[in-house]
Formats: C-alpha cells, sequence, structure tokens
C-alpha cells in the first residue's frame, strides 16, 4: 500500500464520489429503463391501433366522411381541402391493382410520419387509406421529455443520497484513518524523550568504554546499541513528519521561498565525514544563481538528506554519488545519482513502500516513502531508475517559485541631540 497520507485520503474522497456515481447511474438506469419500456408499449399500442383503423377505413370506411387524421383516396372520389400533398402513393394503388394483395407503408414527408395502407375492397375498387401521426408523435416525445425532467430530478437526488450515503458508509474509514495518525503522533512523541535519553546515555558508555579501554566485544556491543537507538529515533522522526505531512498542506504562514541549490549543498557538507568514512567521493553540480521553491524547509531537508543517505548506504567504497540541480521548464530537478548497487527496473515504483525490501534484500524503511510523501505535499514528483550492478538515479520536481524579496537593512534612528549643560 502507498505510504501517502494524501494518497489514502484520496481513496476516502474516491470511495464517496464512487457511491455517488453509483447511485446516480442506478437511478438513470432505472428511469432509462422505465421509459424505454413505456415507449415500447406506448409505440406499439398507437401503432396496432392506428394500423387497425387504416385497414378497416381502407377496407369498409365511408370515402366521403373519413375519420379524423385520415384521408382515403379512391378513382372518382374527390380528396378533403386538408389532405396533404403527395398522395396517393401511385406505386402502391398500382401495385394491388396488378396482385390484390394489400400494401401497407410509412411515409417520412412534411416533417411528420404517415402510415399508408393500400388495398382492393370487394367491388374491385382499390382504396388508400393515409394517417397522420404527428399527434402520436407529439405524445412520445412529451413522454421522452417528462422521463428526461424525471432523469434530472432524480440525478440531484442521486447525487444528494449519494453523497449522504458515501460519508455515512466511508466514515468508519475515514474516522479510522484518523485515529491511527493520531495514534502515530501520540507514540511517536510519548517514545521520543525516552530514545533520544537512551540514545544520549548509550553514546556516554560507548565513549567511556573506549576511554577506559573495556575489551572489544563490550565496545562492539555499545556501538550496536548507539546505532539501533539511532536508527530508532530516525524512525521516530519519520513518523512524526509523515502524521504532521497527514493533517494537510502546509498554511502559507509556514511556506517560503526555499533555496534548493544552497539547501542540496548544505545536506551535502553534513554528510562530510559520513561519506568520507565511506570512501566515498560527493560532488554538486548546479547553476551559480539560486533556485526557489515553495515549501517548508526542514521538509525539504529530509527529503534531499534522505536521497544522499540512500545512495551513501547503497554505494560501496571507491564509489561517486553526483548531486545536480537545473531548471526545468517551470520546475526545478534535483537528481541524485551513484555507482552503487542499483535495483530491478520493475522495482523503481516499490520502491517508495513502507518498508519495502529489494530484491537484493536491501531494506528501505520509512525513508522514502516519507520522502514521497515530502514532495507530494510540495506539488512536485519523485522517480527512480536503476539497474543491478550500475547504480541508481533518482530525480524530484518541484514548481520553481520567485525569489523573496530584498531585505532592507533598518536604519538606526538618530540619537537625540544633547545640550551641553551649564554649570
Amino acid at each position: 500500500m502507498r505510504s501517502s497520507a494524501y494518497a489514502e485520503w484520496a481513496v476516502v474522497r474516491r470511495a464517496r464520489l464512487r457511491i455517488a456515481v453509483i447511485t446516480g447511474a442506478i437511478i438513470t438506469l432505472l428511469i432509462t429503463v422505465v421509459g424505454g419500456v413505456a415507449d415500447t408499449v406506448m409505440t406499439h399500442a398507437q401503432n396496432d391501433q392506428v394500423w387497425r383503423e387504416l385497414r378497416y377505413g381502407a377496407a369498409r370506411g365511408d370515402l366521403s366522411s373519413p375519420p379524423v387524421c385520415t384521408w382515403l383516396y379512391a378513382p372518382g372520389v374527390t380528396p378533403l381541402a386538408n389532405a396533404p400533398a403527395g398522395f396517393p402513393v401511385r406505386a402502391d394503388v398500382d401495385e394491388v391493382r396488378r396482385t390484390q394483395d394489400a400494401v401497407e407503408r410509412s411515409v417520412r414527408r412534411h416533417g411528420t410520419v404517415y402510415l399508408v395502407s393500400t388495398r382492393a375492397r370487394a367491388d374491385g375498387t382499390v382504396v388508400q387509406a393515409v394517417f397522420d401521426l404527428r399527434y402520436q408523435l407529439a405524445d412520445r416525445r412529451n413522454l421522452w421529455f417528462a422521463l428526461g425532467v424525471a432523469e434530472a430530478v432524480g440525478l440531484v437526488a442521486a447525487a444528494v443520497t449519494g453523497l449522504v450515503l458515501g460519508r455515512l458508509s466511508v466514515a468508519p474509514l475515514a474516522e479510522a484513518l484518523t485515529r491511527q495518525r493520531r495514534f502515530v503522533t501520540d507514540a511517536s512523541h510519548e517514545l521520543r524523550t525516552p530514545v533520544t535519553q537512551v540514545y544520549t546515555r548509550a553514546q556516554l558508555l560507548a565513549r567511556q568504554a573506549t576511554a577506559e579501554e573495556l575489551p572489544a566485544p563490550h565496545r562492539e556491543g555499545l556501538a550496536r546499541l548507539v546505532g539501533s537507538a539511532g536508527r530508532l529515533g530516525e524512525v521516530l522522526d519519520d513518523l512524526l513528519l509523515s502524521a504532521s505531512l497527514a493533517r494537510g498542506p502546509a498554511s502559507p504562514a509556514e511556506r517560503r521561498p526555499v533555496d534548493l541549490v544552497a539547501l542540496a549543498r548544505s545536506v551535502v557538507a553534513e554528510e562530510t565525514d559520513r561519506t568520507r568514512d565511506a570512501g566515498l567521493t560527493v560532488s554538486v553540480e548546479g547553476p551559480s544563481q539560486s533556485l526557489f521553491v515553495d515549501g517548508i524547509e526542514s521538509a525539504l531537508r529530509r527529503a534531499v538528506g534522505e536521497l544522499l543517505s540512500n545512495a551513501i548506504s547503497h554505494t560501496p567504497a571507491d564509489g561517486r554519488i553526483e548531486v545536480a540541480l537545473a531548471r526545468s521548464g517551470a520546475m526545478v530537478a534535483l537528481t541524485v545519482a551513484d555507482t552503487g548497487s542499483g535495483f530491478e527496473p520493475a522495482e523503481a515504483d516499490r520502491l517508495f513502500e513502507r518498508f519495502h525490501r529489494g530484491g537484493d534484500g536491501g531494506r528501505y524503511g520509512l525513508g522514502l516513502a516519507l520522502l514521497r510523501e515530502v514532495v507530494t505535499s510540495h506539488r512536485g514528483t519523485v522517480a527512480a531508475t536503476g539497474h543491478p550492478g550500475r547504480g541508481a538515479r533518482f530525480t524530484i520536481r518541484l514548481p520553481e517559485c520567485a525569489a523573496p524579496p530584498a531585505r532592507t537593512p533598518p536604519t538606526a534612528a538618530p540619537e537625540p541631540a544633547v545640550e551641553a549643560g551649564h554649570p
């Protein structure tokens, strides 16, 4: 599971949205199905009724007085004054005269649909009955309009219902996440002081053991104790920072322009002793001018420090680590490349999971996971590339911001004039 707290809360928000969408989709589907069934039933019933009336009118209807919306055409009969143009359909009349079989069809003209039934009567007269479907079509359009209104109302109701149901159903998950973060914060705070005391005491004992020249096993055991206590303190620091990031983006008052070039050089300088003891060569390449990003300096320092520490841990003696900074469009890119053990390309994304254990058995703990949380909270990205035995390259990209305004040194207030007194 990804470590980003924002990703966890994004899952909660997506779950709520998904419930609302599913509820709306179900209501939409129900209304569409009901509308389709209603339209099918209405269309079938109307067409059956109209065809029955047309067939009766063509076979037996009064040629001089047809029903409403119906016109009857026959030889020697004058069509009504309101008869639509283009009728009768001569081809159908000629076919019925030739075959004596009824012919029925629908014809689209004048912006409407006409049903046409042509048949021969018992006396041999060929009669064509035409019916105008405009009112039936209007009824169908009104039906779909009503369904559209019902759909709109249903979607609004679905959205409200979905949000309410989503909030109620996802509330336990959100509460669990909140309690988890609160527990991590409280536990880390409570453990920080005793762990610091243990670390300090272990350092004192280690120095005393060295000064008093105690046996090597004692000194080595105390050195391991110091290292374990130090790593435990780092884990607690990671948990505290992760919990602080989980509370949401920092307020504008907590953020300020940070010179990433100066910060990177400072982090490298702080690791000088460690890199020298490990026999590593570290170089920093960057522009002469500053590159500013908007953020929290302590968190960014921890992120850059984690990249450098990770490179030091995975690079053997006589290896090389390069820290490079450059402007990339509207972003500032910071890259840490090493000549260390590298990793499988397929594990690039998994490196940022909490306590991920790589294929080489190396355990990455919270560091890289926390690094991604820091970068994500600063609206940036982090990517890793590498190959086994050919080193690794980690790149952070953060949005560049304007340099902070230059501070004007305060002018000293003029000292008040002192008048010389007379004795």
